[in-house]
């Protein structure tokens, strides 16, 4: 027991050490006197290694690791264990109280969050659906207001956002920065429902963009549209902003603070199933307050009161994402971090070209992520143009609106609990080529539905349907399935290609991705659809070209995730056989148990006992 305390000099002992050891029991006492309570030497006691600190505590406690080919057989080693900063020793410590297998401390995190993030989601869709009842149903308005809107008034004020909150950063505490933050989102919302749309007649300039409409012509609609409807335009982006800053900056930066890494792979992937919780029961708020103006008089705006209803209830959910951040702040204790920080690459706009165009891995990824963006919006607008010719007033399309949440949020919450079972049974490459597959397919019956819908009125007739109320529900199964798709595969799939990379790649990648990739696809589709507007009038007109544009970026998606796929298997294959070979060549120190070997001493292997013997080391921490 000494030798194996006295190795290398690691360890020091004190001058006069204490030594306790075991002694046998005189050879003629049987086994009964062995074990009668009456044998001092069964008295309880501790067994502790001759180790002490300078004030006399013990710093080390009394583990037992197994030999060599022997697993009943246990062999005493001392481990060092951390001295509290009393000098009390921590023996006995007990463990920390648990709630159906999980810490106390970690539920103080968790269930904070979670509630954070259902309040957070549940206003991001009510918004989400009442953004574009506005821009889209409002007079003189229609769905080619979007594209121009995403482009010229969105990407423009987000950008000014990020510019405002990073220099707030700087000078703001991060509780004070939060405030800051979402106060004005509240108020803004709170102002628009009570004042700012009842209000909206008397500031929105309809006669100067009607005069403007009439000298440039209707393919000009859209751009029209923004400056006749300006109020609701900036409902629009605080919305979208909402879902970025509030959600993503806000949210997921307090989580990632207080969370460890630990519990953010037990609990994330809970949030996920949570959001979509709330997905169902938001579409059902707003398909309730879409249903009001059926009590309501003549003459009543039932579209007034419905939106004063929904953003009361977004003032309330505001208010308690604040309550509940208070409370963390207050009663959570941020864990320990690693004071050594990682320095992440800086690339400008044209480094991000030149790195994507020099990786053909890093391309196929950059590849999906804008062929995604380019076709979803390809899809969306216009089968929101079609949406507002079945559901021209602004309660019947909330309404419907309402009911794509609910189901939304149902498909999605199922499509993940399926997707570990895909990716576990057929892999990456089927799962990453899920997401388009079902995007194609839907989009070619949605397209045809539009172009070739009249041969189909006489069966559609059959089924109570017209061809539009099937463009429309067509529509609506297309971008259920796909979002669902995107939601619980392609997300997955885009960030699992990023792990078997090396790391100068994956960090130098995913910085280019960033950069360029994930606005090029959001702005990417509303360009193309900007120039078909104004190339052919209107988003009708340019129908037939949007689905051959659409089945284009579709199979170059495929494309690149088939050959991404034949990469991705290639490099988990050598990563597998990298960790392999690395295995074989390590060779784990274990306590010798021959009598060479009682010295303490440990040894690499049963076949290097003699040649490790010589070579004493010290005892490793369990």
């Amino acid at each position: 027991m000494q030798a194996v305390l006295q190795s290398k000099g690691l360890i020091s002992l004190p001058a006069n050490p204490r030594i306790r050891a075991f002694l046998p029991p005189p050879p003629s006492q049987d086994l009964r006197y062995r074990f009668n309570p009456t044998n001092p030497l069964l008295k309880p006691r501790t067994f502790l290694p001759p180790l002490f600190s300078a004030n006399g505590s013990s710093k080390f406690q009394v583990t037992k690791l197994p030999l060599v080919g022997q697993k009943s057989r246990n062999f005493p080693r001392a481990e060092a264990a951390a001295a509290s900063a009393d000098g009390q020793s921590l023996y006995g410590e007990k463990e920390p109280p648990k709630f159906m297998g999980v810490e106390l401390a970690t539920l103080k995190k968790i269930i904070p969050l979670g509630l954070m993030f259902f309040c957070i989601l549940f206003n991001y869709t009510i918004l989400r659906d009442t953004k574009d009842v506005l821009v889209v149903t409002a007079k003189g308005s229609s769905a080619e207001i979007i594209p121009f809107l995403k482009t010229w008034v969105n990407l423009p004020l987000a950008i000014g956002f990020m510019i405002l909150y990073t220099k707030l950063a700087n000078v703001l505490s991060k509780e004070a920065l939060f405030y800051t933050v979402i106060f004005p989102f509240i108020a803004f919302f709170g102002a628009f429902g009570f004042v700012l749309y009842p209000l909206s007649q008397y500031f929105h300039p309809t006669a100067l963009a009607d005069k403007l409409l009439n000298t440039l012509g209707p393919r000009f609609l859209g751009p029209l549209a923004i400056m006749r409807i300006w109020s609701f335009c900036l409902f629009y982006v605080m919305a979208e902003l909402w879902g970025s800053v509030v959600v993503s900056v806000l949210f997921w930066g307090l989580a990632n603070q207080i969370t460890t890494v630990d519990e953010a792979k037990r609990f994330y992937p809970l949030f996920g199933l949570g959001a979509n919780v709330a997905l169902v029961f938001s579409g059902r708020t707003v398909k309730y307050f879409s249903k009001m103006r059926q009590n309501l008089g003549p003459g009543v705006d039932g579209w007034a009161i419905s939106l004063k209803g929904m953003m009361s209830i977004v003032v309330v959910m505001g208010l308690t994402i604040c309550f509940l951040y208070w409370w963390v702040n207050r009663n959570v204790a941020l864990p320990t971090r690693s004071q050594k920080k990682k320095e992440k690459p800086k690339m400008g706009t044209m480094e991000s070209l030149k790195f994507l165009v020099s990786s053909r891995y890093i391309r196929d990824l950059a590849t999906l992520v804008v062929a995604y963006g380019i076709s979803i919006n390809l899809v969306e607008v216009t089968w929101k143009s079609k949406l507002k010719a079945q559901f021209p007033t602004p309660n019947e399309y909330s309404s419907f609106m309402g009911d794509f949440s609910t189901a939304t949020g149902i498909a999605t919450f199922t499509m993940m609990l399926l997707s570990q079972w895909i990716f576990n049974k057929y892999g990456w490459g089927v799962a990453a080529k899920i997401t388009p597959t079902v995007l194609l397919l839907s989009g070619v019956g949605f397209f045809s539905l539009i172009l070739f819908g009249d041969p189909f009125a006489p069966a559609l007739a059959k089924f109570g349907l017209t061809p539009l109320l099937a463009a429309v529900y067509v529509g609506a199964m297309q971008n259920i399935f796909s979002k669902s798709a995107k939601y619980s595969l392609f997300d997955p799939c885009k960030e699992m290609a990023y792990i078997p990379l090396d790391e100068d790649t994956k960090v130098k990648g995913k910085a280019a991705i960033d950069v360029v990739c994930n606005p090029l696809g959001k702005s990417g589709g509303a360009l193309i659809q900007q120039f078909m507007i104004l190339t052919f009038g209107s988003l009708a007109n340019s129908t037939p070209y949007l689905g051959g544009i659409l089945l284009v970026i579709v199979l170059a998606w495929l494309g690149a995730a088939k050959s991404l796929d034949g990469q991705f298997t290639t490099l988990r294959q050598e990563e597998e056989l990298e960790k392999d070979m690395e295995r074989s060549a390590v060779k784990i120190p274990v306590v010798s148990s021959s009598n060479e070997g009682s010295n303490g001493s440990f040894i690499s292997d049963s076949s290097d006992t003699a040649s490790a013997s010589s070579e004493p080391s010290s005892p490793r921490n369990a």
